[in-house]
């Protein structure tokens, strides 16, 4: 098993085998709008993976939360800019409450390496 980037309470990725479960990652800019947000969190995402030895066609699974489901619509047009065609993972979205009243979102995903 190897971490990315320990600290104290979490590792951003750990890879165990052929597969890289990353933690959520949450935007750099708060109270900016979704769309915003949501290119800030893919480009952290495609930099994890990267570090880890993976990138976003590799993708297994992701799990998106929205501070407010309201903005399901604005994350998916990033969303689909951002995806490969025909190499979307398993998704599911949900609404629920964000640790930093400033952030709109934050993805999690498990991809598989090489």
């Amino acid at each position: 098993m190897k971490r990315i980037d320990a600290g104290p309470r979490m590792s951003e990725a750990t890879i165990h085998n052929d597969t890289v479960y990353c933690a959520g990652q949450v935007p750099e800019t708060k109270g900016a709008d979704i769309g915003t947000q949501t290119r800030e969190v893919l480009e952290a995402i495609d930099a994890l993976l990267a570090q880890a030895g993976s990138d976003k066609t590799r993708i297994l699974q992701a799990q998106v939360v929205l501070a407010d489901i309201a903005d399901f619509a604005g994350m998916n047009a990033e969303w689909d800019r951002w995806v490969v065609p025909g190499q979307g993972p398993a998704r599911a979205t949900i609404e629920g409450r964000l640790a930093d009243p400033g952030w709109r979102i934050e993805i999690i995903v498990t991809a598989a390496l090489g």
